[in-house]
């Protein structure tokens, strides 16, 4: 039966959240609720710290470095060997004086990304895909509602951070207007202060910004990853297996069942019948059990393919009704009879013998 068509839309209308495998799938394509904005802050805040730790050694260092140009350098030979000499010497000295710096940027990145969405390794966004070039779809993204969000954003950041840089050069300038007074040492003390007050500042105030845009990029990722109630349905079909294949591999297994059973058949010893509506097939073999056990059994049509086997191959059929009925409801295949027929089934285990003795 067909749904209406009104129906029909509000099944497909994407108003679920996001189940979990949906959630994982995404995922492994690396696609995570992130913003690029707490990177940067979390990445400002941590080198300004490093440089109020360290700025006085690396204003010592970068002395040094402009001393020793001046003194010992000037006098070296201009030879291509001498020229490397400088270079590795001065480029080794930077790499020491950045080391640092580099090392926290990379241990802040590594540290913001895992806050948002943990571990994740993906090569997904790597791959070239054709869309990403494709002129539509790019003037699609340009006058879209994310990027006017992305818009509004970038002038908040700008505004804030002219705010605060101006606000700070303002405290600030009479201790600015003064410095033509003071040693350069002092001046490049103040100007490191400075800077250093700003940067925190800044960072500060976008990592409050780098919140605010973390949580509309949970939203509008929970936003596009929404699922329709058909959508939920198919995925549920999916894990679970569709009804129509699972019913025809249960069928297959039943019918491999029966072949099973249908071919143990020839070795049974006796087939006790109902007659018309239960056969079982019984084995007795002192190296397999310590009883007789069931080979086979069914009903109604089974129960006609089985005397029908037997007949076959020469197993004999003994009625017993009570007793049919009893070992179809209380005994599975290669399970052994219980005590309570041990009597009735050895006697006609002992009939079966003789009767195929003389014969």
């Amino acid at each position: 039966m067909r749904l209406p068509l009104n129906l029909q839309y509000f099944a497909g209308e994407k108003t679920e959240k996001a189940t979990p495998k949906k959630r994982q799938d995404v995922r492994k394509k690396g696609q995570v609720a992130k913003s690029q904005d707490v990177n940067t802050a979390i990445l400002l805040f941590f080198v300004f710290i490093i440089l109020l730790v360290i700025g006085n050694s690396l204003k010592n260092a970068m002395t040094e470095m402009y001393n020793k140009s001046f003194t010992e350098y000037i006098h070296h030979e201009v030879t291509a060997i001498e020229i490397h000499k400088m270079f590795i010497d001065v480029v080794s000295q930077i790499a020491l004086v950045l080391a640092p710096i580099m090392l926290i940027a990379v241990v802040a990145g590594l540290a913001s990304n895992f806050l948002q969405f943990g571990f994740l390794f993906s090569t997904e966004p790597l791959k070239m895909k054709l869309n990403k070039i494709d002129p539509i779809q790019g003037a699609k993204r340009i006058f879209s509602a994310r990027a006017l969000v992305e818009l509004v954003k970038s002038v908040l950041k700008i505004a804030v951070i002219a705010t605060i840089t101006f606000s700070i050069i303002w405290m600030n300038r009479g201790e600015i207007m003064m410095l033509t007074y003071n040693e350069v040492n002092i001046s490049l003390a103040f100007f490191g202060q400075l800077t250093i007050q700003m940067g925190l500042a800044t960072a500060i105030a976008l990592l409050i910004i780098s919140i605010l845009d973390y949580s509309y990029q949970k939203y509008d990722f929970e936003k596009q990853n929404r699922m329709s109630k058909n959508d939920i349905k198919d995925e549920h079909k999916n894990i679970e297996g569709d009804p129509l294949i699972k019913s025809k591999i249960k069928e297959k297994q039943r019918q491999m069942s029966m072949q099973r059973m249908m071919s143990e058949i020839p070795n049974a010893d006796v087939v006790i019948t109902n007659p018309t509506h239960y056969a079982i097939a019984l084995k007795y073999d002192e190296d397999k059990a310590d009883a007789p056990y069931v080979v086979a059994k069914g009903v109604d049509f089974v129960a006609m393919r089985i005397k029908d086997v037997a007949r076959n191959h020469d197993i004999m059929m003994v009625e017993n009704r009570p007793l049919a009925r009893a070992l179809y409801n209380e005994v599975e295949i290669n399970q052994v009879i219980g005590e309570e027929y041990f009597k009735t089934v050895a006697e006609i285990l002992a009939y079966v013998y003789r009767v195929q003795k003389k014969a």
